[in-house]
């Protein structure tokens, strides 16, 4: 059936939680997925989208913990994206490609079929990905192919034994050849999103290497080595130190979001690159790097 450019829809499932005892399901979803309003989820309950074990939902049905709650998710029309990937690496166990800047790794915010995971499953239906990128940054990402490769290069990513190099446009000239980035980062409240990570004093502990590669007027090109890997990190820690990256309209000096802006972390203008990637080889044990030519506007 010719859909118009819609997708094909998706079957949203969750577990209901400890705490939802007697409430009703539409108070549920209303509490657990504000973003949606309370009347959209009336509406779907009405058409009968909403499913309790299987079975339509009334809006006054009480839901119990550890029952299945589905939401059918009809077909719709996803934003544009960039709807290519370049193989950079590719053997029996590890996938790595180029991720265009636009397109996100995987579902979320409206995108479902526009995403990077989509794309590459179209040919290695096998492959999971390893780590995610920002809608707005290009670059490496790594995909394993096997659930033995997935098992050895996660616990290497949890030991710090894979190193992750980026590059940046921030603004203003920065001061020093080298310096460390330290600003701890975690969630802090939202008017849209509910919450969202910045620098926070009590966040988790973070560490960003920085390089300049290239000082300009006014801006500059750093090189960003992390040994950490939080939500949205280079661009929290250089506009931490003073250096937002150049269109990035979310996050302000200081690390946290911008007073007054309509901008949300997911959008994109800012200019950021996945440029290395490394790691032992999850089979040969060998020490393998995978690098991915910056585009032109990060390039000296």
């Amino acid at each position: 059936m010719d859909t118009g450019g819609l997708n094909r829809g998706f079957e949203y499932a969750e577990v209901v939680g400890t705490d939802a005892a007697g409430v009703s399901i539409l108070d549920y979803l209303a509490r657990r997925h504000p973003q949606f309003g309370r009347e959209e989820w009336a509406a779907r309950i009405e058409s009968r989208r909403v499913l309790l074990d299987g079975k339509p939902a009334l809006a006054d049905t009480a839901v119990r913990p550890l029952q299945i709650l589905v939401w059918l998710r009809p077909p719709w029309r996803e934003p544009q994206a960039p709807l290519c990937f370049a193989v950079l690496y590719r053997d029996e166990e590890l996938l790595a490609v180029a991720k265009p800047r636009g397109l996100p790794t995987v579902p979320g915010g409206g995108f479902l079929e526009h995403t990077l995971l989509h794309l590459v499953r179209r040919s290695h239906p096998e492959a999971s990905p390893m780590h995610r990128l920002g809608r707005g940054t290009s670059g490496i990402v790594l995909f394993t192919r096997t659930a033995e490769a997935s098992r050895k290069v996660s616990e290497a990513w949890r030991r710090g034994e894979v190193s992750k190099i980026y590059r940046a446009l921030v603004s203003g000239e920065v001061e020093k050849d080298e310096l460390s980035i330290e600003a701890p980062i975690g969630p802090v409240p939202h008017p849209v999103l509910r919450r969202v990570y910045a620098a926070k004093p009590d966040g988790k502990p973070s560490l960003s290497h920085v390089r300049v590669l290239k000082r300009g007027h006014p801006d500059s090109i750093v090189q960003v080595k992390i040994t950490t890997g939080r939500s949205h990190q280079i661009r929290i820690h250089m506009a931490a130190a003073g250096h937002p990256l150049v269109g990035d309209r979310f996050y302000a000096v200081g690390g946290a979001p911008a007073e007054g802006t309509n901008a949300l972390p997911g959008d994109v203008g800012y200019c950021l690159h996945a440029e290395q990637l490394s790691l032992i080889h999850p089979r040969t044990g060998q020490w393998l790097k995978i690098s991915c030519s910056p585009p032109p506007s990060l390039r000296m």
